[in-house]
């Protein structure tokens, strides 16, 4: 039996009809065809399928898709507008922060999950927010670079 569930994605609202175990991630990819958002362990470990759920970074490869109904989910689709790339996503290319940007989406949600939050936030809280998604090429040091220099732009804005 099919479950309908209403909410939105990347501002969109959106209603899909889905069998009561499809995860988030599978709807994501799927139906909706926003590819950014990776699946990888399918057990939560590795971070890459994170998406932003009411602001919050959260594993869709965990989530039921069922249990979307009514909330706001942010994928890395979701972060350009107007065809200009967000400041995360540009500070990752300028720092040379993606390798072969299978963690990429992940690294960046999770950031803006924190600098949304904490724009002043300092390496250990980075450090901290970045834990739950892991770099296969190792490019931890750039990451961490790139998402400081986003803080300390977004924290020179906010005092403007």
């Amino acid at each position: 039996m099919k479950n309908k569930v209403d909410f939105i994605v990347n501002g969109e609202k959106q209603q899909i009809e889905v069998e009561p175990w499809v995860t988030l991630v599978e709807v994501l990819r799927d139906q909706l065809h926003l590819t950014g958002t990776k699946e990888a362990c399918g057990e939560g470990d590795c971070g890459s399928c994170i998406v932003l759920v009411d602001g919050k970074p959260m594993n869709s490869c965990l989530m039921l898709a069922v249990d979307a109904q009514g909330r706001k989910i942010t994928t890395i689709e979701g972060l350009a507008k107007d065809g200009k790339l967000h400041p995360l996503q540009e500070s990752f290319l300028e720092h040379g922060a993606i390798q072969c940007g299978f963690c990429t989406p992940g690294m960046i949600l999770s950031a803006k999950s924190l600098l949304d939050k904490n724009p002043g936030a300092n390496e250990e809280e980075v450090k901290q927010a970045l834990s739950g998604v892991l770099c296969r090429c190792g490019s931890y040091k750039k990451i961490i670079e790139a998402v400081l220099a986003t803080g300390e732009k977004m924290g020179a804005k906010q005092k403007k």
